[in-house]
């Protein structure tokens, strides 16, 4: 199964338990494989740098490396304007379609509103836990 991780599963899972953090654990544990783009790494990247709950530059550039070497990375061929309110979250289903996910799992509200888009489903860390039932 592929999927992609929107940043706020990254963030929640990194320092919070919960669906999120169970989530990351079913990646490392080859459940699924994570497909990503540099936008979307950058993206992560900058938020885990600016957030409330600081972590070190070694402990950013380590996710960094970790997603690198253990995602498909993706280079979308086309840009989609789908998310209306937040034209930035169109990066996840630019990576999505061109990567050929089943998933993207998110607790953005942009993208959870549009529920499904050329098959790909859009869930939140809750719903797709219950895929590993």
């Amino acid at each position: 199964m592929k999927v992609v991780l929107d940043t706020n599963v990254f963030i929640s899972g990194i320092h919070w338990t919960g669906a999120s953090k169970k989530i990351l654990h079913a990646w490392h544990n080859k459940q699924f494989e994570l497909i990503s783009s540099i936008p979307i790494i950058e993206k992560i990247t900058k938020t885990l740098t600016n957030f409330k709950i600081p972590l070190s530059a070694e402990d950013i550039l380590e996710w960094e490396q970790i997603i690198i070497e253990n995602a498909i990375l993706v280079e979308p061929s086309e840009k989609l304007d789908i998310v209306k309110e937040d034209h930035d979250d169109n990066k996840f289903l630019e990576a999505a379609i061109t990567g050929n996910v089943e998933y993207v799992v998110t607790q953005d509200k942009h993208l959870l509103k549009i529920k499904e888009f050329q098959g790909i489903k859009i869930v939140t860390p809750e719903e797709f836990l219950k895929v590993f039932g």
